[in-house]
């Protein structure tokens, strides 16, 4: 029974930090099934519905109140209590017509950012790597899992507006000088700013970018913590009403 639990669920106090939850309060907590976002980039819906949103007092609530398909996340219902919600997805309560970002806050804690609903169809991915499939078609791997297949010229590090649930590629933001960088790592997690200089290394050392804030102070940061946002401005609000 022990190995059994341990497979199906997570010990509270080896839960991401970010979670919303107490290590010492009880010893089992929800393992996100696998998926979209890895463990450490995630959170199981059970928590987003129980902890977060208070829509329900306990798990078996929040259980029902998922497989009754009251949640939707990037506008398709999910029943899966451990489904994995992670950076950018889009969660939708129609019963109470409130919708969300998950974005991470100046602390690195994921969040769930009210947004309007002319902001819930689309979500923005981040491209993580492409692939040349049959035909001569481009397919790109998105940081939520996702591929799609695309024409034209798109790069590592570029970023995709995606409509939901269609999962049509609208616009494409590209990873280069003057673009809107949002912080997803590193000591300036949840910072705004303007790519100033991308820097390409040619070491097995990691490329970096230099930002520079609203404020006049700049920063490097690593280029896999940028995520672009748009050009002039941002595509989304953010946490903080940046």
């Amino acid at each position: 029974m022990a190995k059994m639990g341990s497979r199906k669920h997570l010990k509270r106090y080896k839960a991401p930090e970010h979670w919303p939850i107490h290590p010492k309060e009880d010893t089992w907590t929800v393992k996100p099934s696998p998926g979209s976002h890895a463990i450490e980039d995630s959170l199981p819906l059970l928590l987003v519905v129980r902890d977060i949103l208070d829509l329900a007092d306990t798990a078996r609530e929040a259980k029902m109140i998922i497989n009754q398909g009251e949640i939707l996340v990037d506008g398709t219902v999910r029943k899966d209590y451990k489904f994995p919600v992670g950076f950018m997805d889009v969660i939708q309560i129609p019963k109470t017509g409130k919708t969300y970002r998950v974005l991470p806050d100046d602390k690195g804690r994921l969040v769930l950012h009210p947004i309007s609903e002319e902001n819930q169809n689309f979500k923005l991915c981040r491209i993580q790597n492409k692939t040349t499939i049959r035909g001569g078609k481009q397919q790109l791997n998105l940081h939520d899992g996702r591929n799609c297949l695309v024409e034209g010229e798109y790069r590592a590090g570029d970023v995709v507006v995606l409509q939901v649930p269609k999962q049509e590629v609208t616009q494409h933001l590209k990873l280069e000088n003057g673009a809107l960088g949002f912080i997803t790592g590193g000591k300036h997690i949840g910072e705004l700013g303007t790519i100033k200089e991308i820097n390409i290394t040619k070491s097995s050392m990691p490329n970096t970018i230099l930002m520079e804030t609203g404020d006049g102070k700049s920063f490097q940061t690593l280029q896999d913590y940028v995520f672009v946002l748009g050009k002039d401005q941002a595509m989304i609000t953010l946490p903080g009403g940046k």
